[in-house]
């Protein structure tokens, strides 16, 4: 049952455990009022939170150029404001891929039902992808958004979108019964009993993984040649792709980071309005296997995900603080990814 202090980490503890569950929850700065319940049912939002803390948990285990960061920040005494956490999603011209539903609808069918709503559309023309920001509606400016791209096998050559083909068809859907009950409870009532979200919260947390097979080496190599995100979406599918702290002064972090020898990113991008800021630490390289041309397995070392920082400053026509993104920053910052 839950505690009715924390249900988030009531939630989270259900997969990690208690001592788990405390070490991650204590990274983050969480708003008091995402994280309590009754002890009973669990909010959309606490869900949603408890999501987003098992999904940075995640990534740090996948990053250690970021579990490093995050653990002097805690040795200091600090936490981390977790702004967003960013997936990538693969749309054919036409139909699903392989079990799945088309890109981000994959995901739209968990974050809608939990209390998200698409606030920005984001092209990104350089890379063939669209981004769209998810933002939830209860605490914007405390629950994490969703930066959700497409990447649109269509403005690739044939020879590009056959390997696609070959690679993603296969994917199959992690969801079960229990997390669509439990997303169409929270569609319907916003809050669903505490055994209800503990069953559906191992397949939620499932979908932001890797669904099709090892690629073969040369369908890899032939989506490297066009796209160096179709090839990292090949070996990572859809996990995070980068969790993003939100920090005072991201310039000066990138300096400090940037002279204990830390991989940081050369420049920190600037949204078009100056009031975003971000950079990043490049992305830690991973050990993946492929299939070779005689079904023999194939080991390279590819680039993984990766660790953001952002700044955001007030809007002067709202008075709040600007939770928008910018194209410009976005394909900048998905450079970390094209070297391992």
């Amino acid at each position: 049952m839950a505690n009715e202090n924390d249900v988030v980490a009531a939630l989270v503890a259900t997969m990690l455990g208690e001592a788990g569950a405390a070490g991650a929850v204590a990274k983050l700065d969480l708003d008091p009022a995402t994280t309590t319940g009754d002890g009973e049912t669990v909010s959309r939002a606490a869900f949603a939170m408890a999501l987003n803390v098992l999904l940075f948990d995640d990534l740090l285990r996948r990053v250690p150029t970021g579990a490093a960061y995050v653990a002097d920040r805690i040795a200091g005494g600090g936490k981390l404001l977790f702004d967003h956490g960013a997936l990538r999603t693969i749309r054919f011209a036409d139909g699903p891929t392989g079990e799945l539903p088309a890109g981000e609808a994959a995901f739209t069918r968990i974050l809608e039902p939990l209390g998200y709503h698409m606030a920005e559309v984001y092209p990104l023309p350089r890379l063939k992808m669209t981004g769209r920001a998810y933002r939830h509606r209860d605490a914007p400016e405390t629950i994490p958004q969703f930066f959700v791209s497409e990447l649109h096998v269509d403005r690739f050559d044939a020879a590009f979108g056959e390997a696609a083909a070959r690679i993603f068809g296969n994917s199959h859907d992690p969801l079960g019964q229990a997390a669509r009950t439990a997303l169409d409870l929270f569609a319907a009532e916003g809050a669903v009993p505490f055994p209800v979200a503990a069953a559906a919260l191992p397949e939620i947390v499932a979908a932001f993984g890797r669904h099709h097979p090892a690629p073969a080496l040369a369908d890899y190599e032939t989506l490297l040649g066009q796209s160096a995100e179709a090839a990292w979406i090949a070996t990572e599918g859809n996990a995070f792709n980068h969790a993003t702290d939100r920090v005072a002064d991201v310039d000066t972090l990138a300096e400090a980071q940037r002279a204990l020898g830390r991989p940081m990113k050369d420049q920190v991008e600037i949204s078009g309005s100056g009031r975003i800021r971000q950079t990043a630490f490049r992305a830690d390289p991973v050990e993946r296997k492929f299939v070779g041309l005689h079904g023999e397995i194939v080991r390279r070392a590819v680039p993984g995900s990766f660790y953001e920082f952002i700044t955001r400053k007030i809007d002067p026509e709202t008075g709040k603080l600007d939770l928008g993104f910018d194209s410009g920053n976005a394909q900048g910052i998905f450079a970390m990814t094209k070297t391992a």
